[in-house]
């Protein structure tokens, strides 16, 4: 699909209307095979900050929306800390289908729904891009040509909280929600970060 370099308001609407039904009736893999729905972004179309997520979780796959299930719960509770509401940012995902048994994502599916999210960018043109989590982070940042910026493994914890500017595109990798069901004492220091998100605003 190929997005204009400026839009407006109503061919934004447009064109995402006609990558929304590219994504739902997508076939590019096998998770098109386990999934229930393949999930396109969902949020303000003109929205300063776009969040990108992992991928759809079991709960999200059978309510075709994004972040209803514990992780959507502790994102609210940091929106909330941050002040700021859903309403106000567009969220979507790197990998639009449910990973079966919340495996990691494969590199070729990465690669192919890495293809939808450079158009929803295209179309919602973020001024900042805020990606959730370590494989999020490395393909935003591998998609911007700067992946060297984030090392392997859980080295990708250093760049979490920080803002980078890559070719005129900010990027503020965050971790995700998800994290805080495992590890609740960050909690804390992770609301700080997110507190970031309203200067974007």
């Amino acid at each position: 699909m190929k997005v204009p370099v400026s839009l407006n308001i109503k061919e934004k609407q447009e064109s995402l209307e006609i990558l929304n039904y590219q994504i739902r009736s997508c076939e590019r893999c096998r998770l098109s095979v386990t999934r229930k729905y393949a999930l396109p972004g969902e949020g303000k179309i003109d929205a300063r900050i776009m969040i990108v997520a992992l991928s759809p979780g079991s709960k999200e796959n059978m309510a075709n929306r994004m972040f209803v299930g514990p992780s959507g719960q502790a994102l609210d509770r940091l929106f909330h800390a941050a002040g700021i509401a859903r309403k106000m940012i567009f969220m979507t995902n790197l990998v639009k289908c449910m990973l079966p048994g919340n495996r990691k994502p494969e590199s070729h599916e990465i690669e192919l729904c890495g293809q939808f999210l450079d158009d929803e960018i295209s179309i919602i043109q973020p001024e900042v891009i805020v990606p959730l989590g370590h494989y999020a982070a490395r393909a935003v940042l591998n998609r911007c040509k700067a992946d060297s910026m984030l090392p392997d493994d859980t080295g990708s914890r250093i760049v979490f909280g920080h803002l980078l500017l890559i070719d005129g595109q900010k990027i503020y990798p965050l971790s995700h929600p998800a994290s805080l069901l495992y590890n609740p004492s960050y909690e804390a220091d992770t609301i700080e970060k997110y507190k970031k998100l309203k200067t974007f605003l």
